[in-house]
């Protein structure tokens, strides 16, 4: 009898063990579960799209000499490349004579879609028109820009807008822009109050308007001072900026003995006021002791 209770005793040990074993793997198994659990995924934002200030050909309105490209998407029969004439008018496969001036790329496809349609000749056609060559609405832009030429105007553009999309000024350029209108009306602008002036200082620009960046005047200096050399003249800028711009007098410099050449003739006593003009060569003397 007690030999069968001390057996009853040790097996019941050994289960509580195994208990014990089991209950140590599963739990550590689960802990271990809990803690490498992958993190939900975050949410990304998509990615930013690049800004394009090109106009689109849909909005852009028809005028006499822009070629354009018509055509109906599985259909090469329609297929032409034509000029808008002086009329406003142009010739189209099936349809003959249209009109097209005066209207958006947009909705000149939409008037070419319905007369397809309307003529029986294509049930539901897909009509695309494109530009081939701008001639009717356009800016030129020229002089001293990244990529001078004809910018179309398809809707209402600053300034500013075209010179961006021609690039901007080169750094050779001038710090202001002329805006000559078809009248023959000129406005000088200055290139930085565009972005930051009033909306009086970056008109809107018209069809056949022309822009134009000169190349920046200059002076040259050269004596004690800092940055000797040839250096762009800013509007209104005077003797005084001059100097500043070359980086100012060394500690031998003398306000006092300041020379310009112009044109030949040397000035001697030039006020720090007076204003410095294109070709202007600046001499600065030593100061006595």
């Amino acid at each position: 009898m007690s030999l069968t209770r001390s057996m009853m005793f040790k097996t019941s040990m050994a289960l509580k063990a195994v208990s014990l074993f089991l209950v140590l793997i599963f739990g550590g198994t689960m802990l271990a579960h809990a803690q490498v659990a992958p993190a939900a995924p975050q949410a990304t934002a998509p990615a930013a799209q690049p800004f394009s200030s090109a106009p689109t050909d849909d909005a852009y309105v028809l005028g006499a000499g822009d070629v354009i490209t018509a055509e109906v998407l599985g259909r090469a029969e329609f297929k032409t490349q034509v000029q808008i004439q002086t009329d406003g008018t142009l010739q189209l496969p099936f349809l003959g004579t249209v009109k097209a001036a005066d209207m958006s790329v947009l909705q000149f496809r939409e008037s070419v879609k319905n007369a397809l349609k309307k003529g029986g000749y294509y049930a539901d056609p897909i009509v695309n028109i494109t530009v081939a060559n701008y001639a009717s609405r356009y800016v030129v832009v020229l002089g001293d820009v990244g990529r001078p030429g004809m910018v179309p105007v398809d809707r209402n553009y600053r300034v500013s807008e075209i010179l961006a999309q021609v690039g901007g000024p080169r750094d050779s350029g001038s710090d202001f822009i002329m805006l000559r209108r078809t009248t023959g009306e000129e406005i000088q602008l200055d290139i930085r109050k565009l972005a930051t002036g009033t909306t009086e200082e970056d008109p809107f620009v018209k069809p056949g308007d022309k822009l134009f960046v000169p190349k920046a005047e200059t002076f040259y200096i050269y004596g004690q001072i800092a940055r000797p050399g040839t250096l762009k003249i800013d509007t209104g800028m005077d003797l005084r900026r001059a100097i500043a711009a070359a980086g100012g007098l060394t500690t031998m410099g003398s306000e006092k003995k300041i020379k310009i050449t112009r044109d030949g003739k040397d000035i001697k006593k030039f006020p720090l006021s007076g204003a410095i003009k294109n070709g202007d060569v600046i001499y600065v003397g030593e100061r006595f002791f």
